[in-house]
């Protein structure tokens, strides 16, 4: 059903909120726990711990920023789920420094890999805070994405460099560190010793859609949720999207 007062801002997560709430409620089914133990790493304001916790999940964001740790700490609070949200300022290179390791039944790595100096090292500490049986959802920049909106705009220059720099950057401009094939996040997964469940595109055509098409269009916004969701799924997009999320499961999950 068509909801006029949904943000346009659920175009960037709707795709990763859907595939995470399918993972937990497996986990929910295997273990007999209605609530888990989540971690969020780098996860700022709450965009996927409040949701989650809404769910019932307990969530422990660490992140490097005290601004957004405030800003979760508030934000919980209006959605009434403080109880199940606990923010701890630190990073993914000294994780262990402020949790435990092994005590999570999921782990989320959103925006983190762009930024660290060495995203094996990130993704084996965030693999290393999972239990025996949990999984990993992983979010990063899509290399595909970027080149694809700099020709668009007329950078095609700036396309070509980004294609063939090693971080895929498309200059000294860019305020991305670091941009991923999902070849490469796999390999960076698996390397960790998990099984790669799915690969999914996101925001394969939001970035590229006039906002005030989707804005003033009736049912465009449900029209180009569905599209994106019916995209992720396929390999053939996933070269393009602005996003790319891998969901990695421990060998017992």
């Amino acid at each position: 059903m068509s909801d006029p007062s949904r943000p346009r801002a659920s175009l960037r997560t709707a795709v990763v909120q859907e595939v995470l709430r399918d993972a937990l409620d497996r986990r929910v089914k295997a273990t007999g726990r209605p609530a888990l133990d989540v971690l969020d790493t780098g996860g700022g304001s709450g965009n996927f711990a409040v949701p989650l916790a809404r769910l019932g999940h307990h969530v422990t964001v660490v992140d490097p920023s005290p601004n957004a740790l405030f800003a979760l700490e508030r934000r919980t609070a209006e959605a009434g789920v403080a109880d199940r949200v606990r923010g701890v300022q630190g990073d993914a290179h000294g994780l262990f420094d402020v949790i435990e390791r092994g005590g999570y039944d999921a782990v989320l790595c959103h925006g983190v890999l762009e930024y660290v100096d060495d995203p094996a090292e990130g993704v084996r500490n965030a693999v290393a805070a999972l239990r025996p049986e949990g999984v990993l959802s992983l979010l990063a920049a899509g290399l595909g994405g970027a080149v694809l909106a700099r020709a668009l705009a007329g950078h095609f220059t700036e396309a070509r460099h980004a294609l063939g720099d090693p971080a895929g950057r498309w200059g000294s401009g860019d305020p991305v560190p670091r941009r991923f094939t999902a070849e490469q996040l796999t390999a960076l997964v698996e390397g960790a010793g998990l099984t790669t469940a799915a690969v999914h595109g996101v925001r394969v055509f939001a970035d590229l859609v006039p906002g005030v098409l989707v804005d003033t269009e009736p049912g465009a916004l449900d029209a180009l949720l569905k599209l994106e969701a019916a995209a992720a799924e396929l390999p053939a997009f996933h070269s393009v999207a602005t996003q790319l999320h891998v969901l990695g499961e421990t060998r017992g999950a």
